[in-house]
């Protein structure tokens, strides 16, 4: 029986948390292996009462793994709940967020795929949380194909199924505490010519509280981002050669 881990970030989100878990616990309850799969929540220091519901939470749900740690920022997060997933023996990791926007029926098509494919990445066609939002999509996708030369349909959906031994060869190669995690993979993925799809998915709105991310700081994690991909193109062995060749993905 294969093993999955659910990885959810959450930050400041008592609001959201206990309907996110009522949510997706049904999902890893389904794919229990044998009593092997977590719903593996990671509290990024949260300063409400966010890990404190986990913990009830956690008190009738044997499956969920609540973890808190130091404020980081979502994407170190996410790194460390992958890493987490690895080292406990997940096959495969599936990823999203703690906001309520994605919908936990739209898992099955994914799991459903997961022979087929390596990774399988939601791709937010109607996105619904602004028009801000969908700019920046645009633009980082137009960074990408200029620094990385690939055309990605969204790379940084937090609605992705990874198999286990692909993110092993790939996650060493993303830099602690790196703000956009979740796209320089996505860039590996496609780079190292790895089976990759992308599925439409419903993007909602945030379902409550508030994004502890706005657009100047948006904009500030951009420039960096910018700054970094250049330097991890240079030194990384992933973008030396001719093994690896542009690609276009949908």
């Amino acid at each position: 029986m294969e093993t999955l881990y659910i990885v959810i970030p959450a930050y400041n989100e008592e609001e959201n948390i206990q309907k996110v878990l009522k949510d997706w616990y049904p999902i890893i309850d389904k794919y229990s292996g044998y009593g092997q799969s977590r719903l593996c929540v990671i509290d990024d220091g949260s300063k409400d009462h966010t890990y404190q519901i986990l913990e009830e939470y956690a008190k009738t749900h044997p499956l969920l793994q609540p973890i808190t740690k130091e404020n980081e920022g979502h994407g170190a997060t996410v790194l460390y709940g992958y890493r987490y997933a690895l080292e406990h023996g997940a096959d495969y990791i599936f990823q999203t967020d703690s906001d309520g926007q994605t919908l936990p029926e739209e898992f099955f098509p994914f799991w459903m795929q997961r022979k087929r494919y390596d990774v399988i990445i939601g791709y937010r066609k109607n996105r619904e949380d602004g028009f801000s939002r969908f700019f920046v999509t645009k633009v980082l996708k137009l960074v990408l194909f200029l620094i990385f030369g690939v055309n990605v349909a969204d790379a940084n959906t937090p609605f992705r199924l990874m198999e286990k031994s692909v993110l092993q060869k790939y996650i060493n190669q993303v830099p602690e505490k790196f703000n956009l995690s979740n796209v320089l993979l996505t860039v590996f993925f496609i780079k190292g010519n790895e089976k990759v799809s992308f599925i439409p998915i419903t993007f909602r709105p945030r379902q409550g509280g508030k994004n502890s991310i706005n657009l100047w700081k948006i904009a500030k994690i951009g420039i960096k981002a910018i700054k970094d991909f250049y330097n991890i193109k240079e030194k990384s062995v992933y973008f030396k050669g001719k093994r690896y060749e542009n690609r276009k993905c949908f």
